[in-house]
């Protein structure tokens, strides 16, 4: 693997970066979409490294802002950037699609970085603008996935869909387990809400996978993971930069 790798997960609402040296993620930041459209490039590369040996980013922003931003870290760093791109199978992940490159190479990545984390069955759970669940059985075998609207979706699309509900933020605290999970306003009846229902797809998801008699470890990320973190049971692994992880496998172990 390359000395230094500059490492991107370029999501919807969110962009991360990561410098990997030596294999390992050494520094991590985020920025939002919406700040690199009113502030620009610059309100990101003033935070990056100049001197790296390689560029890899998950991408699903779309062509056209994949066309601008690596001419943006082209130029700051002096190397080209390379996307990481689904596959039928590599890294220990067998592709479940009929069309590999279909598959969001964000799942893909994500699924990559669950494989080298954790050994055996796994749920691999993105809860970002939207919530990703991929099966993986014990072989590497994906299983195929689902994606839901994720918790701020929801709100915003109950707002939007009805009268009376309004905006609602959706940070929440902790509702605890139990009649907490019943709300006496509408404002946190619809952020437990939401956060019920994340969690009950995450938990019929699991279900499913054990009556197959898979035994799954949930792998968790995405922007919303902490939220839900506590809502779970069962063996739960936390990687808040799994991405960004697994393009740092991908490099270490190219095929």
């Amino acid at each position: 693997m390359p000395g230094r790798a500059l490492l991107f997960d370029v999501g919807n609402t969110r962009l991360k970066w990561g410098l990997c040296d030596g294999g390992q993620l050494v520094r991590t930041g985020s920025i939002r979409r919406e700040t690199l459209s009113s502030s620009g490039f610059s309100s990101l590369t003033s935070k990056l490294p100049h001197s790296v040996d390689v560029v890899l980013a998950s991408n699903v922003a779309g062509a056209a802002f994949a066309t601008r931003f690596a001419g943006v870290i082209g130029i700051h760093c002096g190397v080209d950037m390379r996307f990481a791109h689904s596959a039928r199978e590599a890294f220990g992940v067998v592709n479940a699609y009929r069309q590999a490159r279909r598959l969001g190479v964000d799942r893909w990545v994500a699924m990559i970085g669950a494989r080298a984390a954790s050994t055996g069955a796994l749920c691999v759970v993105d809860a970002g603008t939207a919530m990703t669940i991929d099966a993986i059985d014990r072989h590497g075998r994906h299983l195929g996935g689902q994606i839901t609207p994720g918790l701020g979706m929801m709100g915003r699309a109950l707002a939007s869909d009805t009268s009376d509900i309004g905006g609602v933020a959706t940070t929440l605290r902790d509702p605890g387990q139990g009649m907490g999970l019943f709300a006496n306003t509408t404002r946190r009846a619809v952020q437990v809400g939401a956060l019920t229902a994340v969690c009950g797809a995450i938990e019929r998801a699991v279900r499913a996978m054990r009556d197959e008699g898979l035994r799954p470890t949930i792998v968790l990320t995405g922007g919303d993971a902490s939220r839900i973190l506590k809502q779970l049971d069962g063996k739960i692994l936390h990687c808040p930069h799994l991405v960004l992880q697994g393009l740092a496998f991908m490099l270490r172990n190219k095929e």
